[in-house]
């Protein structure tokens, strides 16, 4: 049974990432603080905190094999751009950026061994624009920027490495957006609403099951054509 490890899965992307997988019969290993809005079965809840990264490289070597990645989990603080707190910034380039790349390195010695394996990012349309969250909109971008730097350090020792970049989406992280920003990224998305966390889902899982091994190093937009200002 191959296994999958899916971070923030406890509510929203995460967690519908986590149902498709077990639907397909893996082993999933939903990784989150917090699981009280969560409703995936206790064997497949994984409790910790990304902002402990020393943590992160015990996690893995006891969590068995892991076939896919997907580093899902993220946090937004919507703060003036000169008045952000440094906890915050750093939380946010933690969970949003280091994290992932410490997971990506936990991950990656047991993948080229195998010579297999499957690593999915989630970024965000904010990685293309000056966003008006300053760190969550930088932490975005490197983050798309390292999965085409491990596309190229894994690809040839058979491991992909791709990302999703969702548009505004209904999960709690949208929600607290203020209303006058959800107005403006409304007016420019096509459908008129906000995508569905099951319909980034599909995208992850795709990249993390189906794709042909020559989708490599690539981000694929589930944005609905936003662009936000």
């Amino acid at each position: 049974m191959k296994a999958a490890l899916v971070t923030g899965a406890g509510r929203g992307i995460g967690l519908a990432a986590a149902h498709l997988f077990l639907r397909a019969g893996f082993r999933v290993l939903g990784l989150d603080k917090d699981f009280s809005k969560c409703d995936l079965p206790a064997d497949a809840r994984v409790e910790f905190d990304l902002n402990n990264l020393t943590g992160i490289p015990g996690l893995i070597s006891g969590l068995g094999t892991i076939d896919v990645l997907v580093n899902n989990a993220g946090t937004l603080y919507c703060h003036p751009h000169d008045a952000f707190p440094d906890a915050d910034a750093l939380e946010i380039l933690t969970v949003n950026l280091l994290a992932p790349v410490a997971l990506i390195e936990a991950v990656a010695p047991q993948m080229r061994r195998r010579r297999a394996g499957r690593i999915v990012n989630v970024g965000s349309v904010a990685a293309f624009t000056g966003h008006p969250d300053l760190w969550y909109g930088a932490s975005k971008a490197a983050l798309l920027n390292v999965t085409k730097s491990y596309a190229g350090y894994l690809g040839r020792e058979g491991v992909l490495v791709n990302a999703v970049a969702p548009g505004p989406t209904s999960t709690d992280m949208y929600e607290q957006l203020p209303q006058s920003r959800k107005d403006a990224v409304m007016r420019s998305v096509h459908s008129g609403r906000p995508c569905r966390p099951e319909e980034v889902a599909q995208a992850i899982f795709w990249l993390g099951t189906e794709s042909p091994d020559y989708v490599s190093g690539t981000t694929i937009d589930v944005n609905g054509g936003s662009y936000p200002r």
